[in-house]
């Protein structure tokens, strides 16, 4: 059972993602003025923060290993800006043939976290390009390889412990065991 404090984060996580998805509904034009309360407090206590994503493997290796893995998202309405460039950035390649160019407004420039990979094989924006961020959704939080093979992944600082809260409230392995798919 989780503590006082970490129900308080936690609920606070809730309010802060409930209230970002609901503002973008209502700037958009989707909800009113009257309904943006509603949708706050209908997103807070339904559902959750986090889902669960089959990984195949390479890409993310070695964060989150080189085997296919079940992993726990945490949920995010605006991209946080932690990425290999955003907007404003001037990318240059190292071959000479390409032109470099300057990410626009909401892009940012996403690299594989293996770097063994060669930029065919990595799907990332070296073969994409740039990504908007709106769709970016979500930041790994936990990673199930095997039943004995299982843990948080390791992001930054201030991330692993914003997320906390959640992997007490939210994580449950045996639930990430039923979904594996090795």
């Amino acid at each position: 059972m989780a503590s006082l404090s970490t129900w308080c984060r936690y609920i606070r996580h809730k309010l802060e993602y409930s209230f970002s998805l609901s503002w973008k509904s209502y700037k958009r034009g989707l909800i009113s003025d009257r309904e943006l309360y509603d949708t706050v407090w209908k997103n807070v206590f339904q559902g959750k923060l986090t889902y669960l994503h089959w990984n195949k493997g390479e890409a993310m290796a070695p964060t989150i290993g080189e085997q296919a893995s079940t992993l726990l998202v945490r949920k995010i309405p605006i991209a946080d800006p932690t990425l290999a460039a955003t907007e404003g950035y001037e990318m240059v390649s190292k071959d000479e043939k390409d032109e470099p160019f300057v990410l626009e407004k909401d892009q940012c420039w996403v690299l594989a976290d293996n770097d063994k990979l060669k930029p065919k094989e990595a799907k990332d924006s070296r073969l994409f390009g740039p990504v908007s961020m709106t769709d970016i959704v979500g930041r790994v939080i936990y990673s199930l390889r095997t039943a004995v093979d299982h843990g948080p992944v390791l992001n930054s600082h201030y991330s692993m412990r914003k997320d906390s809260s959640l992997l007490e409230i939210e994580l449950d392995v045996n639930d990430m065991m039923k979904n594996h798919k090795a």
